[in-house]
């Protein structure tokens, strides 16, 4: 999979983002280990705590058809620095592959590749392996 198709579904599905309260519309694209890829946008709430951000909307797409073995996910914002994943998203990305390929991309192209595990140090199994040393 050449990363540029990846950015330029996350880029696409951009413009299907529900964002009347901030403005920031944010697209993913999420690759699985058997090739099929699931897109998502961010779902803006006026309760901004129901909000669904692109990558966990991409998430659920994947994992209603029956895909969890994830292998990288391409993220595309309207920002000045390329917008990683934010807290609750990498949480859920590491229930999945905390060695997730993480590529973060301005709409005008400036990208950044990261690795899951730089983003949320502490992952799902490192927390189990530290509540075993209890």
């Amino acid at each position: 999979m050449d990363i540029t198709q990846l950015l330029d579904i996350a880029f696409q599905t951009r413009h299907q983002a529900h964002a009347p309260y901030s403005g920031f519309a944010v697209g993913a694209a999420l690759l699985t280990k058997s090739g099929k890829i699931f897109s998502g946008c961010n779902v803006e709430n006026v309760s901004l705590g129901l909000t669904i951000c692109a990558e966990r909307s991409a998430v659920a797409a994947a994992v209603a058809n029956g895909e969890k073995d994830f292998v990288a996910i391409a993220v595309v914002a309207e920002s000045a620095e390329p917008a990683v994943p934010c807290g609750a998203c990498r949480q859920v990305l590491a229930e999945f592959n905390p060695e997730l390929k993480v590529i973060a991309s301005t709409s005008s192209g400036k990208i950044q590749e990261l690795v899951l595990s730089d983003l949320l140090p502490r992952t799902r199994q490192g927390i189990l392996e530290a509540f075993r040393d209890v």
